[in-house]
């Protein structure tokens, strides 16, 4: 199963007529923050495929109406169906936020995580603290018991804004990765963690970091993955 990952940069070659002549096996599409959602539309109704994604730091014009809209979301206790996934909020332009939601994609026995935002650097919206993030995750424990118990596993892959703490990340405030990421990666042994947020501008710039079980992808502006099944 080919799944596309966009972030942070509207890619020419994901923004043109093209797009289905080049992207037209994808059976996913994943957005990892920093991107306008009318980008994200234009990739739902080029490629007719879902798209799930979570806000990084910027282009946050409709991030509040997404969290007002959360405690109304409409996923169950399986997730919803990509065959069935439909407009959601009527800003979503056909795209599905999973800020914060584990969710089970059954079409393809998927099981996928989101989690949003950047590291405080200042009093900016979406940004978050350790603590603050590892509440996020904590919350999220009851599903991915419920995973490992139903389906063998806690998670296929984690989306995410932010990189890990030391893998990818920069420096400066603005770009360090979360140390709980770490944590999550240790203890629920995802096969993928999915980012965006660290911009690439050399071609000798790593992208992809075996950290344990977890292989992490910077997806800057698109990265084409190609995803084994499950069986189970």
């Amino acid at each position: 199963m080919k799944i596309l990952i966009v972030a942070d940069h509207k890619d020419p070659l994901v923004y043109s007529p093209n797009i289905k002549k080049r992207f037209g096996e994808v059976e996913i599409v994943l957005g990892a923050g920093d991107l306008p959602l009318e980008y994200y539309g234009f990739i739902v109704s080029s490629l007719n495929r879902p798209l799930f994604f979570v806000f990084g730091n910027h282009n946050l014009k409709r991030y509040n109406t997404f969290k007002k809209g959360e405690k109304s979301s409409p996923f169950n206790s399986e997730g919803p169906d990509p065959s069935a996934v439909k407009n959601i909020y009527n800003d979503s332009f056909g795209a599905t936020y999973i800020g914060d939601r584990v969710l089970r994609l059954k079409s393809k026995n998927l099981l996928i995580a989101g989690l949003g935002g950047s590291l405080r650097y200042n009093k900016g919206v979406n940004q978050y603290s350790e603590f603050q993030m590892r509440i996020k995750m904590l919350k999220m424990a009851p599903r991915l018991i419920w995973n490992k118990w139903r389906h063998g596993r806690y998670l296929d892959i984690l989306l995410t804004h932010a990189s890990p703490r030391g893998i990818h990340d920069k420096e400066d405030p603005c770009h360090l990765g979360f140390k709980s990421f770490l944590w999550f990666m240790d203890k629920y042994k995802p096969r993928y963690l999915l980012h965006g947020h660290i911009h690439l501008y050399s071609l000798n710039d790593k992208r992809v970091t075996l950290y344990n079980e977890t292989t992490v992808i910077n997806t800057y502006d698109h990265y084409l993955l190609d995803y084994e099944e499950n069986d189970g």
